[in-house]
């Protein structure tokens, strides 16, 4: 009995603890928070996300590779993977052209990590899937044409 009854009373040490913690605001989630580049994720053109993003006069190379499917069955998840196959990647960000709000995710790379991001997206309609990579200064572009069968965005 007495087990159960320590039990009991470290619990509640514990969550009064962590509860004053947080009510003095020693706890508060703002400083692990992700930056939110609002104006680039609310645009309606990707040119827009891209000059908002700062990844504006993309030149197209072919050393970004984006594996993404022909054919999306389903528009509200679509497997995109993209990797670059240059030195010093510092951004990446992932478009797609036929949704109203275009940006879909942007990541920016630490020094020394691979070139390299997975993730799903959803697209409204039939468009291109567009990777735009800042490395060494420069900026460049990769596309591919993703045909979506039933529309994920509303469609």
């Amino acid at each position: 009995m007495t087990i159960k009854r320590r039990m009991f009373l470290k619990g509640s040490l514990a969550a009064g603890t962590v509860s004053a913690a947080v009510s003095a605001g020693l706890l508060a989630p703002g400083p692990v928070l992700a930056a939110w580049n609002k104006t680039a994720f609310e645009a309606k053109t990707v040119e827009d996300a891209l000059q908002s993003t700062g990844l504006s006069d993309a030149a197209d190379s072919g050393d970004i590779k984006i594996k993404a499917p022909d054919i999306a069955e389903n528009g509200a998840v679509v497997p995109v993977t993209v990797s670059a196959g240059m030195e010093g990647v510092e951004t990446i960000a992932i478009l797609a052209s036929g949704n109203g709000v275009p940006l879909t995710s942007s990541y920016t790379l630490g020094p020394g990590a691979d070139p390299f991001v997975s993730t799903r997206i959803k697209m409204a309609k039939t468009g291109d899937v567009v990777a735009v990579v800042k490395a060494g200064g420069q900026v460049y572009m990769g596309k591919k044409e993703v045909k979506v069968t039933i529309g994920g965005c509303g469609g």
